[in-house]
């Protein structure tokens, strides 16, 4: 069997999943997609008062009871600049694993934006003889058996089969 890496991103979390087959064929369906590893991105995961001192964006007032004006404080290039430090982290970690697990086929599912990210941190590193496959859809929140039945009906993992026996 193929040695398979599946990556499910969005801003917040990452979590890579690996294909093994069932131990006892016989016995278990299989293959089976088991989760390696979850990674946070702790600073996305902060509550907004911790993350910026004043909760509400858009509009003050003048002092005196004068007039309310608009302002903009940033906050959207502060987390897009979030988003990207951890989207740095992940495309890290999937070259780390692609070459040390020996990743024949990688497949990366992200939001469009994320995927953008990621494969600007990952795509030119990863090793020649490792087929890409991504998907510009966020499927980190899927179980394991939801994410590979998703994943199984588009042709892009093996389907599980039941017990042979």
């Amino acid at each position: 069997m193929r040695n398979y890496l599946v990556v499910a991103a969005d801003g917040a979390r990452t979590r890579f999943f690996k294909l093994v087959p069932a131990e006892f064929p016989e016995l278990e369906s299989g293959p089976n997609l088991v989760e390696l590893e979850d990674l946070v991105n702790p600073e996305i995961d902060e509550k907004g008062r911790e993350l910026w001192s004043d909760l509400k964006t858009g509009r003050g007032k003048a002092p005196g009871e004068g007039p309310a004006h608009g302002y903009d404080d940033h906050r959207d290039r502060h987390r897009d600049e979030i988003e990207r430090r951890f989207a740095r982290l992940t495309g890290e970690e999937i070259i780390n694993r692609t070459t040390r697990q020996k990743v024949d086929v990688l497949i990366v599912a992200a939001e469009s934006r994320m995927l953008g990210m990621l494969r600007d941190t990952f795509e030119k590193k990863l090793p020649a003889e490792t087929r890409l496959t991504e998907r510009a859809e966020d499927l980190s929140k899927l179980d394991s058996l939801e994410l590979h039945a998703h994943l199984a009906k588009e042709g892009l993992l093996p389907p599980r089969k039941p017990p042979q026996g």
